[in-house]
């Protein structure tokens, strides 16, 4: 009964909030970036809660948790670090002033803009198409297992209730309403994530108990160094690399990422941000993984071979005390449809802004594209419900490889892109088309030819990673023997970063 007065009243939050701003998205800026007047704190908070789903709590923290021992918590750090900071530092001013400026709402739109080529556009967008549906129906996999734990209820019920309230509050109040979630949502996961780890810890007699015990697990499939799973690097250091690269780097090309910069309001909001975005995440993803790293200490419980690396994560929260459970799962339900509200969002802005209206109809109106958003932010999130309904059903693992590569090609093909498009003026669009191909294509290839790829990357993961370096290589090789940009066009792209401003003298000394 608690568990479920809790829902119960976290989900009339939820729309609520999404009926109050149903006023911010009468148009096509308000409802894809909220008016990019977005402050520090919900842009911070939105941008984490995009960055960690259940696939982190639940997948990600168990499966290398279990693999690397108590150094997976590196995942975190570089989460934090390289996710997070950098990404603000690097990426987010520039993003800002350079994509308003051009007058761009997605990522495709940018792409378009600044090279002048409907076909970038429209190209980005179909990358974007394919590869984010089957990530956004990865995100209900990591919520089978706890409600089955703490409801005994279907898992087919847990994915139509979430589909539903997500695009009830979606389709009301877009952006504005997501981001306001999401710092609902991140509040519930700070708290959340620091009481779940101080509970399962003190359940192993405490900390120092707890890497005590994990310091005796001895695994010769793995290692036979002993206390390898609570030393700093753990037994697989080149893999948890790798583990890093793709979760850290990834978000640097994440269409759903990098749309959070277009939103923030100024100056100040952008510092703010930075700060409070990677505090958030050393809560979060370090917590995440450190919990992870402590998997092993319930091997008499768990059996990985039979119930997967899923199983890992729940089998530790299964002893919690009902109100602990119940925390946890609006943690994950909460960590979860954030996370689904912004991919839906970019998924299908895009598909209207960039391809719809980009190839099909120029002229359509604010209020038709508004319309033509809202339809396929259903039609995006039927298509993820039913495709982990399926794969729940019948067991398909072609879904499940297709959510693999889906970060990896992503992030693969935007990452190199985009950031010299924001830093370099010599960037050719061959470049782009360039890196678009590769990445796209080597990742579906890992699916159907994977023990033809050399064994260290065979893992998409470790695919995933070197795609992404193999951009910044890639876009500078191609620039300099493919046609010049126009040189005005992209002066003019440039103009942004030169304009003249005022500000107050505590921001910048005068003469």
């Amino acid at each position: 009964m608690l568990k479920l007065i809790l829902l119960v009243i976290y989900f009339a939050i939820l729309i609520g909030i999404g009926l109050y701003c149903r006023k911010h998205s009468t148009d096509v800026n308000g409802f894809v970036l909220g008016g990019r007047a977005v402050g520090p704190w919900l842009t911070a908070f939105a941008y984490g809660t995009s960055y960690f789903s259940a696939v982190v709590f639940v997948g990600y923290a168990g499966q290398f948790g279990w693999k690397y021992g108590i150094s997976a918590t590196w995942a975190g750090i570089g989460n934090a670090v390289i996710g997070s900071l950098l990404a603000w530092v690097i990426l987010g001013r520039r993003t800002r002033i350079m994509t308003q400026h051009l007058d761009s709402a997605t990522m495709p739109q940018f792409f378009g803009k600044r090279f002048g080529s409907t076909p970038l556009k429209i190209g980005a967008s179909v990358i974007i198409f394919i590869f984010l549906i089957p990530y956004t129906a990865s995100l209900y996999n990591g919520l089978s297992r706890l409600f089955g734990m703490a409801f005994n209820i279907d898992y087919s019920v847990c994915i139509i209730i979430m589909a539903v309230l997500t695009a009830i509050y979606v389709i009301a109040g877009g952006y504005m309403a997501t981001a306001i979630n999401d710092f609902i949502q991140g509040i519930i996961m700070l708290f959340g994530i620091v009481t779940v780890i101080v509970a399962v810890i003190m359940s192993k007699g405490g900390l120092m108990a707890a890497l005590d015990g994990l310091a005796r697990v001895t695994d010769e499939s793995v290692s036979t160094t002993p206390g390898i799973f609570a030393s700093f690097l753990g037994p697989d250091p080149l893999n948890l690399m790798f583990v890093v690269i793709l979760t850290s780097l990834g978000t640097w090309g994440l269409p759903q990422m990098v749309q959070k910069f277009y939103a923030i309001t100024d100056e100040r909001a952008v510092k703010k941000g930075t700060i409070i975005s990677t505090l958030f995440a050393i809560v979060v993803a370090g917590g995440c993984y450190f919990l992870g790293g402590f998997g092993r200490l319930f091997s008499d419980q768990i059996d990985v071979a039979a119930n997967g690396f899923d199983s890992i994560i729940p089998t530790m929260l299964s002893n919690l005390s009902p109100a602990l459970i119940a925390l946890v799962v609006i943690l994950v339900l909460s960590a979860s449809m954030s996370t689904l509200s912004s991919l839906v969002i970019a998924s299908s802005s895009t598909l209207t802004i960039d391809f719809i209206k980009g190839a099909f109809a120029k002229n359509m109106s604010e209020k038709k594209q508004v319309l033509l958003i809202r339809i396929f932010i259903v039609v995006f999130i039927a298509i993820s419900a039913i495709l982990a309904l399926i794969q729940y059903k019948s067991n398909v693992t072609f879904i499940a490889q297709l959510m693999g590569i889906s970060w990896g090609a992503l992030a693969g093909a935007f990452l190199a892109p985009f950031m010299f498009a924001l830093y370099s003026k010599w960037v050719s669009k061959a470049s782009c088309w360039v890196c678009f191909i590769f990445s796209s294509v080597i990742m579906v290839l890992n699916i159907f030819f994977r023990s033809s790829f050399p064994k260290i990357i065979q893992s998409p993961i470790n695919l995933g990673a070197v795609t992404m370096l193999a951009g910044f290589i890639i876009v500078p090789v191609v620039s300099a023997f493919t046609p010049k940009p126009d040189k005005q066009l992209v002066d003019e792209s440039f103009a942004c970063y030169e304009k003249k401003t005022s500000v107050p003298q505590k921001t910048a000394l005068g003469e």
